[in-house]
């Protein structure tokens, strides 16, 4: 077997909304997500270090959410984010709280049934240690 490493170049979540522009609204004017690059089938929205693409063209999966798990989106402040949310017009599935683990999180679902979980770090929680030697 071979040992060395894939090497990934780039990568995205990328979905096939039921309605494409619907999701458009939600991510593009809800979310406020900037547009990284916009195509004849779909929108590739920026999310942190990663993409966010929602293609026009294809159907979504059958039998199921279009998404299995959940988007982690990591934000600076997050009542703030929670506020600006409410004042686009999106529906908190569930208010924003410190979990068990140390985390504040907020959810938010999106047209599709995709769940978002937004995340504020603080700032003595293990993520925000440098455990390098």
């Amino acid at each position: 077997m071979d040992t060395e490493a894939m090497e990934i170049l780039a990568s995205r979540v990328l979905f096939r909304p039921a309605d494409y522009h619907r999701s458009l609204v939600f991510y593009r004017d809800g979310l406020g997500l900037a547009i990284a690059r916009e195509y004849s089938g779909g929108t590739v929205f920026y999310a942190g270090q990663s993409l966010i693409e929602l293609a026009g063209h294809g159907a979504p999966p059958a039998g199921g959410p279009p998404f299995p798990g959940a988007l982690w989106l990591q934000v600076r402040d997050l009542h703030a984010t929670q506020n600006a949310l409410r004042e686009s017009g999106i529906e908190i599935a569930r208010e924003a709280r410190r979990e068990p683990w140390g985390l504040f999180e907020m959810h938010v679902t999106d047209p599709d049934g995709v769940s978002l979980i937004f995340v504020q770090v603080p700032e003595d929680h293990p993520l925000r240690r440098d455990v390098r030697d």
